[in-house]
């Protein structure tokens, strides 16, 4: 197993992390839209009081794309290439950046969910009673909040890769 993965080039390990951090974090945050935009319109259907400001929740969900745009950008500006045969640190940042991709992108896709399950409390609730609308708010900035540590834990985990071309 391991001749295969030093076969590899590091710069595929690192570019594919790079992708599935902005991807899937994409896809948590277009799955949390889906979730809190079906109860959001069903309930103003009822209540269209609650349309504008529970939109709130639409754009936390947003958040989370925007998150995996920062952690591409910030992968992509430690990818060069020097031309010459990969070293072992090479080797290391490529698989730094690959598995932080991967922890970003599935902390980001979890986030969203949850985001987008309390945003759609939150539209329920806020329908039902305007009192809980803060309340339930609070609690989807927790949810949010969870995406910002992925992030973190990411730029934590690939702070000391740098290919050889640098």
């Amino acid at each position: 197993m391991g001749d295969v993965l030093s076969q590899m080039s590091p710069y595929l390990w690192a570019s594919v992390g790079t992708g599935i951090a902005i991807s899937v974090s994409v896809l948590g945050a277009a799955w949390g839209i889906f979730l809190t935009g079906t109860s959001l319109l069903g309930a103003a259907v009822k209540v269209p009081r609650i349309r504008t400001k529970n939109l709130i929740s639409v754009i936390f969900c947003e958040a989370v794309a925007i998150y995996g745009i920062i952690i591409a950008i910030i992968f992509a500006s430690k990818l060069t290439d020097s031309g010459k045969a990969p070293t072992d640190t090479d080797f290391f940042s490529g698989f730094a950046l690959f598995f932080s991709g991967l922890t970003v992108g599935v902390v980001n896709l979890f986030c969203g969910i949850s985001v987008g399950i309390t945003g759609s409390g939150a539209a329920m609730a806020d329908a039902a009673n305007p009192a809980l609308f803060v309340k339930i708010l609070v609690v989807e900035i927790f949810a949010s909040a969870l995406g910002l540590f992925g992030v973190i834990v990411g730029i934590v985990m690939q702070s000391r890769a740098g290919f050889s071309g640098k």
